[in-house]
C-alpha cells in the first residue's frame, strides 16, 4: 500500500527543474601583459639595465632575469653587464654563470653565443665569471 501511495505521489508531481542563472562577466580588460607591448629594443635594455643596477637582493636579481629572458628576444650585452654586475653584488656566483646559459638558449646559432662571450669577455674577467663549459671543460 505505501509503495502504491508513493508512486502516485510521484506521479502527481510535476518535475521541477531548477535553473541556475548563468554568471553575468563584465568586460574588463586588463592590461598589465601588455604594457610594454609596443616597447623598442632600447627601451627594453634601459629598463633592465636601471632594474639590474638597483636590484639589492638575490630575489629581485632573479626575479629580474626571469622576467628579461622571458620575452621573445636576447637581451643587448648592456642587460647582461648589469645582470651579471648585480649578481656578483649580491654575491651570487651561480647565478652569474647561469645567466650565461640562458643567453646560450636564447641565441639562434654558436656563432651568436661566441659573440656575446667575446663582447663581454673583460667583464667577465673582471667580475671572475666563467662559462658552464669552462667549468666542465675536464
Amino acid at each position: 500500500m505505501n509503495s502504491r501511495i508513493l508512486s502516485a505521489a510521484l506521479r502527481a508531481r510535476p518535475a521541477t527543474v531548477r535553473r541556475i542563472a548563468a554568471p553575468s562577466f563584465s568586460a574588463v580588460r586588463y592590461s598589465s601583459s601588455d604594457a610594454h607591448g609596443q616597447e623598442t629594443f632600447e627601451a627594453f635594455s634601459q629598463r633592465y639595465v636601471a632594474f639590474f643596477e638597483g636590484a639589492h637582493d638575490l630575489f629581485e636579481v632573479q626575479r629580474g632575469l626571469n622576467n628579461c629572458f622571458a620575452h621573445d628576444l636576447v637581451p643587448s650585452p648592456g642587460v647582461i653587464e648589469a645582470a651579471l654586475r648585480a649578481a656578483r653584488r649580491v654575491n651570487d656566483y651561480a647565478t652569474a654563470v647561469r645567466i650565461f646559459e640562458g643567453v646560450k638558449e636564447k641565441v639562434e646559432n654558436k656563432q651568436q653565443y661566441q659573440a656575446y662571450l667575446d663582447e663581454l669577455k673583460s667583464v667577465r674577467e673582471e667580475l671572475g665569471v666563467d662559462t658552464k663549459e669552462e667549468l666542465y671543460s675536464s
